[in-house]
């Protein structure tokens, strides 16, 4: 038997009908099915990189797309979040520290990822036949598999418990599923 109280306390919190909940949740699942999707597209016709000229040059176009795309997510993230209540539990010291340090962690885990990854590695570039001369196994590799997708996820989660944001926390969890879906794709 499974307590699902905390789950339906959670729900009685957020308005899943709100326009800017759901704007939040078609962005979150928006933005791996676009990336896999453009990225196995120009493995099989490299069509991007002809109209860029280059691989590279097409990869740092969607890469650049990719990150725009992150932004309309965060930004539609936090609009969701602000248009709903708070939880009185979550709005206290000890949430918003622990939602720092949890958002700390996250950041820590996406810019590393980012560094050891370069740009083409971070961004798909394998899909354009740019590889990496090594998998990379150094920090937070060696330590965390997918560290970027649950840095990123981390990131919301503290974003959330800064906020004390049950909107925030149902949306988090959006975020995981999607990414655990997109890495069952990828692998």
């Amino acid at each position: 038997q499974v307590d699902v109280t905390a789950m339906v306390r959670l729900f009685s919190y957020v308005d899943v009908t709100d326009a800017g909940f759901i704007a939040a949740v078609l962005s979150i699942a928006f933005n791996p099915l676009f990336w896999n999707v453009v990225a196995r597209w120009e493995h099989k016709t490299r069509a991007l990189s002809q109209v860029f000229g280059s691989p590279r040059a097409a990869c740092y176009c969607l890469g650049t797309v990719i990150l725009m795309l992150n932004c309309v997510r965060s930004h539609c993230f936090t609009e969701a979040m602000k248009s709903q209540p708070k939880l009185e539990g979550l709005d206290s010291h000890w949430a918003y520290y622990l939602g720092l340090a949890i958002l700390a962690l996250g950041t820590l885990f996406v810019i590393s990822s980012f560094l050891a990854l370069g740009f083409t590695g971070t961004f798909l570039g394998d899909y354009f036949g740019i590889l990496m001369e090594a998998k990379v196994t150094s920090f937070p590799f060696s330590i965390l598999d997918n560290p970027m997708y649950w840095g990123s996820t981390a990131v919301y989660l503290g974003w959330s418990l800064i906020h004390a944001s049950p909107a925030g926390l149902l949306l988090t969890a959006v975020v995981a599923i999607s990414y655990t879906i997109a890495v069952l794709y990828e692998g």
